[in-house]
């Protein structure tokens, strides 16, 4: 696999939470008697009451979770994620993903970053920024950086452009630029 060429900026944010529990499912975060909630603020306001009951009121746009192996593991939903970006969340650190989560985020383009080593690397609240283009993440209230796994192509391209719809939008629009082309006369 070759590494993608990422026009996105850092992502710049504190660690907002911790998922230290291996196999974590994320319907966990709105409870699962919420989970057909279809009101991302309502969603957004039973979100982590397991965990932190203040979680809603601590949160800052930019911040990011964290967690163990295999984050995500279970029926994928998007209810808890749609609540987290809804509370200023912009993406997920984790060990490993499970990998019908990780797809389905990914697709809906909420950045997803495979970085074996994170949870001993960070602790709640810490300053983080995921460095796209060098391929780390930076722990700037330690003063530490670590490798994380690169994205395949498609999966970088689909974040960067915001989600499947728009990246499948910008592949045809590509297409039918190349298309144009051909047939122009003289060229």
């Amino acid at each position: 696999m070759t590494e993608p060429t990422l026009n996105m900026p850092p992502m710049k944010g504190r660690v907002a939470f911790i998922f230290d529990e291996v196999n974590f499912d994320v319907d966990q975060i709105v409870g699962v008697k919420n989970i057909k909630i279809t009101d991302v603020a309502e969603l957004a306001q039973v979100a982590m009451q397991a965990y932190d009951p203040d979680f809603a009121k601590s949160v800052r746009p930019g911040d990011l979770l964290v967690g163990a192996d295999n984050f995500g593991y279970g029926h994928p939903h998007y209810p808890p994620m749609k609540a987290m970006r809804h509370l200023g969340v912009t993406g997920v650190i984790a060990e490993s993903f499970s990998p019908g989560y990780w797809r389905g985020e990914v697709s809906m383009g909420f950045p997803q970053v495979s970085c074996p080593g994170i949870l001993g690397f960070v602790q709640r609240w810490d300053e983080i920024e995921v460095d796209w283009a060098a391929g780390v993440v930076r722990n700037h209230t330690q003063g530490t950086e670590i490798p994380f796994e690169p994205l395949p192509q498609a999966d970088a391209e689909m974040i960067e452009a915001g989600g499947l719809v728009p990246f499948l939008k910008r592949q045809a629009a590509q297409q039918r630029e190349q298309k144009d082309h051909a047939h122009v006369p003289g060229i």
